[in-house]
């Protein structure tokens, strides 16, 4: 049995997400088919790689990940295929698909131009269907992904895939806002720890410009409420918080904006 995930940006409900899987059953019947996200806001790159990542890092060994927030499509990015360690990631190349699988280790990509692996006829504004739903059944299937064209080594990767290290501190931004209003970053635990932060430590963040010392929390809780903390939530990034409170509008924070990250001396 084959896994095969979606997320896009189209809604649950639109006939497009149909489409998609009708393609990747009369291709590899046998596949199940599992909905990440439909509701990633129209053309977000960046939320849509979010979603990804958190998710597909707890499916098993072997799944294949398409996603599509393809603002691009028809115009000039490849369509490509990821091979990791562990997954393979199926979408444009945009920076969609990096965040996640870098934390995989790429072992190769290839751009899709076999045309043995697409629809008979390809429309020039919904490669979701007619390109990375085929390109993910046939992977099902066991098509390997060197057979759908070249190799290639210059993949789109975005600022927010990796921070930035430099002698005293991280360079970031914000990748996420949860519905709490939690600003979540695109650094990791393992990140702070190369700048010899840990949990329990007070850090200074820059964060858009807003100067702050908060404690790296373990839980909410651990301040009063309506202040403010810094924590790694459940994503696995660092996220700054106020406790029972909104951060990002008390902050006036939005996904992209600049976050710095010192040892608080």
């Amino acid at each position: 049995m084959s896994i095969i995930t979606l997320l896009t940006d189209f809604g649950l409900r639109d006939p497009y997400v149909a489409e998609m899987k009708a393609v990747i059953l009369g291709i590899s019947p046998d596949a199940t088919i599992v909905d990440i996200s439909h509701e990633v806001r129209k053309f977000d790159v960046r939320m849509g790689a979010f979603i990804l990542e958190q998710a597909a890092r707890y499916f098993p060994d072997g799944t294949v990940h398409v996603a599509v927030v393809d603002p691009g499509v028809g115009m000039e990015r490849r369509p490509i295929v990821v091979e990791t360690n562990r997954k393979l990631y199926v979408g444009p190349d945009n920076g969609l698909l990096m965040l996640s699988a870098l934390k995989d280790d790429v072992r190769c990509i290839h751009k899709i131009t076999n045309p043995s692996y697409m629809l008979e006829k390809v429309s020039r504004t919904f490669h979701g269907r007619d390109i990375f739903s085929c390109a993910a059944a046939h992977l099902a299937n066991g098509v390997p992904p060197a057979d759908f064209g070249p190799k290639i080594d210059n993949p789109v990767v975005p600022q927010f895939a990796q921070p930035r290290f430099f002698a005293d501190e991280i360079i970031g931004e914000v990748i996420h806002i949860d519905g709490f209003g939690n600003v979540i970053t695109n650094i990791s635990l393992n990140d702070l720890g190369k700048m010899g932060i840990k949990e329990g430590g007070e850090i200074t963040i820059n964060l858009n410009g807003k100067m702050m010392k908060l404690r790296l929390c373990l839980a909410y809780g651990e301040v009063s409420t309506g202040d403010p903390l810094s924590i790694i939530g459940s994503s696995g990034f660092l996220e700054v918080a106020v406790n029972q409170g909104n951060a990002a509008q008390e902050l006036n924070v939005e996904t992209g904006d600049p976050v710095r990250v010192k040892v608080s001396r």
